[in-house]
């Protein structure tokens, strides 16, 4: 028998500690704008686009840390379940194996246990995610602000804007490879738990995380097609 998904996804069940946002901020703002619209029923492809005046790396911001949370959710109810004895190495099923590279312990490509590789991804994205010259939360005010602001005073919005942290040239780049690497976890947990998935009533509830991620990465280019290629057929037929 299928359980109750608010027993599948529990808090307790999550990989690593959820990431909010600042009530009061502009990204609060936005994920809550986000948010509405995925509870809205509308279409997924539509729900993704860049909301008009809208600062893109702050859409893509929110986007990343929601899709942290979510997807660190969804390998938390399967961790039990994939060891290192059942899985000895991070993979996409006989075809696809990944490798671990970071700029501290395996500055070589390093082949892992897909628990292994789990734990250090997921710790590597917290760390950028909390990182404030990559992820900053002091972010300029929206167009609505400034002009309040300026009527209320000129130097006062100066001050503003000198504590407002741009986003860093290369964002979108360190957002890619985040993204590159949460969606080799995706394609672990569909080849190597479905039957987890299925056994306990998860399918609808990660296939419509997945389509979410997917129709994002898809709008915005921010995953290579290559990367792709392991779900491709599944993808055709859940995201047509």
């Amino acid at each position: 028998m299928a359980l109750c998904l608010k027993q599948v996804f529990a808090k307790d069940k999550t990989f690593r500690p959820r990431k909010r946002f600042e009530p009061g901020t502009q990204r609060f703002e936005l994920y809550k704008k986000a948010q509405a619209s995925l509870k809205s029923g509308l279409d997924l492809r539509s729900v993704v686009r860049l909301p008009p005046g809208e600062n893109i790396d702050d859409w893509i911001a929110v986007h990343v840390v929601d899709f942290f949370n979510r997807i660190n959710l969804i390998y938390g109810t399967m961790a039990e379940r994939c060891s290192e004895t059942s899985c000895p190495v991070m993979a996409g099923g006989p075809r696809y194996e990944y490798r671990w590279q970071d700029e501290r312990q395996y500055r070589r490509p390093a082949k892992l246990s897909a628990p292994r590789y789990m734990a250090l991804l997921m710790d590597w994205i917290e760390g950028l995610i909390n990182d404030e010259d990559v992820f900053p939360t002091r972010v300029g005010p929206g167009p609505f602000l400034w002009w309040s602001l300026w009527h209320v005073s000129l130097r006062g919005a100066a001050m503003w804007c000198k504590k407002g942290v741009p986003f860093p040239k290369n964002f979108q780049q360190v957002c890619t490879k985040i993204l590159t690497r949460l969606f080799r976890v995706f394609v672990h947990v569909y080849i190597h738990h479905f039957d987890s998935i299925l056994s306990m009533g998860a399918e609808a509830h990660v296939n419509t995380c997945y389509k979410h991620f997917y129709y994002f990465i898809r709008e915005f280019s921010l995953v290579d097609q290559r990367e792709l290629e392991p779900l491709r057929e599944m993808t055709e037929r859940i995201c047509h």
